[in-house]
């Protein structure tokens, strides 16, 4: 009987564990992961036994490319080494954006007034998008003919199909004077400023198919994760526009204590960071109430924030200083800094959260940083004004605009 019973629990021990491990798997399997799932236990010797499983993720569910996590060791151990350049008169890429699905795409401000689609896989041009738009298709009454925009940042949709752009002002029929950095909530009634417009490109075919009017000299845009917000610094207006996605309509303007910047938002999409590069602070916008909820002293001429993977650590580039801080957004605290270079402006970071990379304007380099501790890995030099940045995920590579007309790659190694 001992010995009978003794099997009867071996038996059934055994059967606990492979319906563990089942649920597990699906678990793994249904969040669409693929992992390698290791259990340790005895084998009848007394010695221990290691079985791997490897799960293939679920067709149903996709990572947003933004999300993607690139293949091969981290980021931070690698390498910066130049995998190409593109030099074109007729562009002036003032930012730079990558889809993490096969598109790089470069605003070209208002010299140019056009985005241009790269093949982020090979780098060659596909598509030259002119931003001109018939107001009055679009529901905007007193304003006939066509107008132009001067793109100036970009932000993908999370599944990669439609593409927003912020254009820094409009030019044509019923449009104001060009905006200018010096320009404030005040001067529009002297100068005749007029409102400017966000647009959205259809990515299946590079049409414009939204618009929507926001502030003045529109700046910084971007898309919450959960594909429900496009949000958007108006740089004159002092404000933050929020847009709904689906109805393109306006829904809230919060005021800004400055000219605001740089966005980023947290992976929950519950919360905004709204840097004021016309003072010293991050604005934390409340995205389930749309209201502003404090503020984050991060240094002088904050202008861009990027978050990292969890949402714990803020990473600002500092313009005055030429500095990247870190800051732990649990305690509001800056926590590290790092001077990089002559006027540090565009930043990002690597998908898997462990490098940063920052353009350093008037240095003319772009700076390589460990996200840990902000130790500075690499610098590598780039064209004259290096202005946008952008990292993709599809094929590890960093992408540095110049506003001298160069789109350099790097591969990391």
């Amino acid at each position: 009987m001992p010995a009978r019973h003794s099997r009867q629990q071996t038996k059934a021990v055994y059967l606990r564990r492979r319906i563990t491990i089942g649920l597990v798997a699906c678990v793994i399997v249904a969040l669409g992961v693929s992992t390698v799932l290791t259990w340790t236990g005895s084998s009848g010797s007394g010695a221990t036994s290691t079985t791997s499983t490897t799960l293939t993720p679920s067709t149903t569910t996709t990572v947003p490319p933004r999300n993607k996590i690139p293949p091969g060791k981290a980021i931070v151990l690698r390498r910066l080494v130049r995998a190409g350049q593109y030099y074109s008169a007729a562009i002036t890429p003032k930012s730079v954006t990558a889809s993490g699905a096969g598109l790089t795409m470069a605003q070209n401000m208002v010299y140019r007034h056009t985005v241009t689609a790269f093949n982020s896989r090979t780098g060659a041009v596909v598509k030259t998008i002119p931003t001109a738009v018939q107001l009055s298709k679009f529901g905007f009454v007193g304003h006939p003919g066509t107008v132009i925009g001067a793109p100036v940042e970009g932000a993908f949709s999370p599944d990669a199909k439609y593409y927003w752009i912020s254009n820094y002002s409009m030019y044509g029929p019923t449009m104001g004077p060009e905006g200018l950095d010096s320009c404030t909530p005040y001067t529009k009634s002297s100068r005749g400023e007029t409102p400017s417009y966000a647009m959205r490109i259809n990515v299946s075919n590079f049409a414009i198919d939204r618009v929507v009017e926001v502030g003045y000299v529109p700046k910084f845009i971007e898309t919450t994760p959960d594909g429900k917000w496009v949000l958007v610094t108006n740089w004159c207006s002092w404000t933050l526009n929020i847009i709904n996605a689906d109805t393109a309509k306006v829904v809230k303007t919060l005021p800004m204590p400055g000219t605001p910047r740089g966005i980023a938002v947290d992976p929950t999409s519950h919360t905004a960071y709204v840097a004021i590069m016309g003072g010293s602070v991050l604005v934390k916008v409340n995205l389930q109430t749309l209201s502003i909820i404090g503020q984050i002293y991060v240094g002088s001429n904050p202008r861009t924030v990027v978050l990292s993977p969890d949402g714990k650590f803020a990473y600002v580039s500092l313009n005055g200083p030429g500095e990247v801080v870190k800051v732990n957004l649990a305690t509001g605290r800056v926590i590290a800094a790092m001077h990089t270079g002559s006027e540090a402006r565009s930043l990002v970071i690597s998908t898997d959260g462990t490098a940063l990379f920052v353009v350093n304007y008037g240095s003319s380099t772009m700076t390589m940083l460990r996200s840990a501790d902000l130790a500075i890995l690499q610098t590598v030099s780039v064209p004259a004004n290096p202005i946008g940045i952008t990292f993709d995920p599809l094929t590890a590579q960093v992408w540095v605009s110049s506003y001298s007309g160069f789109i350099t790659r790097f591969a990391t190694v």
